[in-house]
Formats: structure tokens, C-alpha cells, sequence
């Protein structure tokens, strides 16, 4: 008797440790596994750190990296380089179960050196708006709070779905994204951005570029000719620059006066925050269609 109870306690012991097992294919097709939901996490891009707290899990990251500032409390995280130059010896040194990494932004090498290292890594790549919700109720999972993460993202995708109903049947409107005047530079059509401008009805005129965020001359915008030019920047403030559309008088955007601007934390990062950021588009591309 007394060893069948020992061996049903070690079944029990063994099904438990199991069940608590988690497994999650990430961004590069890998299959990732946890012994046990993280508890130590550092995360290599700001808009994962959001993605964290978003989940219910910031109370477990132990560092991030520069311009990690929200929400505000993720200021107080030590950093451990930028998303382009990871410090791995601090990395190492914070004993972490876990790394988030982001593909295209710390490249596939960081990944690599991390695993050779021995630390478990889970890299993202967020293309589409749903792929947000997805990674919030995937970063619940790693860290064991997936009620607080599913809830999340139930709410965003029923504001998602919102603002689709809203605007699926609206006239198309042409949009140059512009991120920046020098050089000049938009988004091509699998950037997130791109989603946001067809959520609102929009089309991106460089949709058809190859690269993710290619580099333009003034002839392309002046042949493609924009209803609206929509700026980010650097900060939360309108650029000076995108007054400097100004002097072609002949494109569409500036005979109209549509000039916008979106400040580029609530639309460029990867989070939920993105959904501010396309209700402010969305009411720009409105004046335009007006």
C-alpha cells in the first residue's frame, strides 16, 4: 500500500509538472517551451515591454532597453542596451527565464547568442493589427497570467472590430506615411502602419514598395499624388517639416490642406496604443474624403 501511495503521489507530482509545461511557436516557426510560466523576463523592444504590462505580467520584467517609456513605470526598469545593441552580459547577469525578442529589429543573430548562452528566447514579428492581440494572449501564456492578457485582448479587438464597421464601406483615400523628411522615408504596404491606413479606408501610395521602410525622392510623391500626407516625427509634437510639402502646390494634400500629423508612440509601436493612434487617422483621412 505503502508504495502504490508513493507512486500515485509521483504520477500526481509528474501530471502536474506537465500540465504546467508551456509551449508557444514564436515569430521564426520555433517552438519555445517552459518549464513553468516566467517569472524573470527581459524584454528587447519597447513595444514588447508595453505588450508586457498590457498582459498583466510587468510586475515579472526585469530589464528592457532605451525608450522602454511606457507606461511610466517601465522607465524605472534597468536597460541593457537598445533593441540594435544588446548587452548581453547584463542580460546574463539578471538570470532571466526568459528573453522577448523582436525579429526584424534586434535581427536574427541576437536570438542566436542568447540560446548559445543558454536562455530561452521567444521572438516576435507583428505585421497585422491582430497580430497585437495575439501577442498579448501569447505573453499571458509565458507568464502565467492569461486571464488578465485574454480579457485584454477581448476588449481591443471588440474596439478593433468598431472602428472596421465604422469604416469598411468609406471612399478610398491615398496616403503618404511619411516618417521622416531627411532623407525621405515612408512604409510599403506589410508595415503595420499600412493596416492602420486600411482600417481607416485609406490606401498607402507606396504600398507596392519593396522594402519595409523605403527611401523616396519628391518626383515619386509629386507622380503618385496623395489626397493626404500623413507625418510622424520624433515626439508629440507636429514636425516643422511637414510644412515643407508647402512648396508643390500642385499635390493634391497640400491644395487641400491635408497635412496630419500622428504622434509615432501611437502608431508606429507594435501595441494597443496603436488603436489612439488610428482613431486619430481616422478622423484625419475623414477630413481628406470630405
Amino acid at each position: 500500500m505503502y508504495h502504490l501511495i508513493i507512486f500515485g503521489l509521483s504520477l500526481l507530482l509528474a501530471t502536474s509538472a506537465w500540465a504546467a509545461e508551456i509551449t508557444l511557436t514564436d515569430a521564426r516557426g520555433k517552438t519555445v517551451t517552459l518549464a513553468q510560466p516566467a517569472q524573470r523576463i527581459v524584454a528587447l523592444a519597447p513595444h514588447i515591454v508595453e505588450n508586457v504590462y498590457s498582459a498583466g505580467a510587468g510586475d515579472k520584467l526585469v530589464a528592457a532597453v532605451s525608450y522602454s517609456d511606457y507606461p511610466p513605470e517601465a522607465q524605472q526598469l534597468p536597460q541593457v542596451g537598445s533593441y540594435k545593441s544588446v548587452n548581453y552580459e547584463a542580460v546574463l547577469a539578471l538570470k532571466p527565464d526568459l528573453v522577448l525578442g523582436w525579429a526584424s529589429g534586434n535581427g536574427p543573430e541576437v536570438a542566436r547568442q542568447l540560446e548559445r548562452l543558454g536562455l530561452t528566447v521567444y521572438v516576435d514579428e507583428l505585421r497585422t493589427m491582430e497580430d497585437i492581440a495575439s501577442e498579448v494572449r501569447a505573453l499571458g501564456r509565458l507568464a502565467g497570467t492569461e486571464s488578465i492578457a485574454d480579457k485584454a485582448a477581448d476588449q481591443w479587438l471588440a474596439r478593433l472590430d468598431s472602428l472596421k464597421q465604422q469604416y469598411q464601406q468609406a471612399p478610398p483615400v491615398s496616403v503618404l506615411y511619411q516618417v521622416w523628411n531627411d532623407p525621405l522615408q515612408t512604409l510599403n504596404g506589410e508595415h503595420l502602419v499600412s493596416s492602420v491606413i486600411r482600417l481607416c479606408g485609406g490606401r498607402n501610395a507606396f504600398a507596392d514598395a519593396v522594402s519595409l521602410a523605403p527611401k523616396i525622392n519628391i518626383e515619386s510623391v509629386l507622380a503618385r499624388d496623395p489626397d493626404a500626407i500623413v507625418a510622424s516625427g520624433m515626439g508629440d509634437e507636429r514636425p516643422d517639416w511637414l510644412d515643407d510639402w508647402k512648396a508643390y502646390p500642385t499635390l493634391t494634400a497640400v491644395k487641400e490642406n491635408h497635412l496630419y500629423f500622428v504622434p509615432p508612440d501611437i502608431i508606429q509601436r507594435h501595441t494597443m496604443r496603436i488603436l489612439d493612434g488610428a482613431e486619430n487617422m481616422c478622423r484625419q483621412l475623414d477630413r481628406a474624403r470630405d
